[in-house]
């Protein structure tokens, strides 16, 4: 059996190879990395993740039904305004009736839901830090250039996928593509 370092040093890979790479090596390092809890960096108050997912589809601006969120996220309305009521009671989301239908329940973020919003991220920098000391500088260089290519794919697949017509849907099939 090959060791992780042997089967990582084969490259190039074929592309079912690489992908199947990326699907055994993203969860160790999302798992070493991910943020456990979120929290208000004024308060220090812990913000579950699921919480902070809510969040994160939020704005101070442009308010969002209640009913939109809950069906956008798969739960229930009933599910999504405990959760909501929870934000509330914190101080994270303001809650108010739409005037135009008082039936609709609009959702805005407040400046201590923005505030944890901003400071939430996916990964702990301590960790991400703690995982690159482990690596050489010649092995740290190598893995960024390559999350760097990852990411640069990344953001045209997005760039793609987000922009909808039927001469790239054609496009898409064609060569036998599809969303992540």
């Amino acid at each position: 059996m090959q060791s992780d370092d042997t089967r990582h040093q084969r490259l190039p890979l074929p592309l079912g190879d690489a992908v199947r790479q990326v699907l055994d090596d993203y969860p160790a390092i999302y798992l070493a990395c991910h943020t456990r809890h979120v929290r208000d960096p004024a308060t220090n108050r812990t913000v579950s993740a699921h919480q902070a997912s809510i969040l994160d589809h939020l704005d101070d601006q442009a308010p969002t039904s209640l009913t939109d969120l809950a069906r956008h996220l798969g739960v229930t309305a009933s599910t999504m305004s405990l959760n909501v009521d929870r934000l509330v009671r914190s101080g994270f989301v303001q809650r108010d009736r739409d005037p135009r239908d008082g039936r609709r329940v609009r959702l805005l973020l407040t400046p201590a839901g923005i505030r944890v919003r901003e400071a939430h991220s996916v990964l702990e920098p301590e960790r991400v830090g703690s995982l690159l000391r482990r690596l050489s500088p010649d092995e740290r260089a190598s893995g960024l250039r390559g999350l760097a290519t990852l990411a640069r794919a990344a953001r045209a697949e997005m760039a793609w996928t987000e922009e909808p017509s039927p001469a790239r849907a054609h496009d898409r099939a064609r060569e036998g593509g599809s969303s992540c």
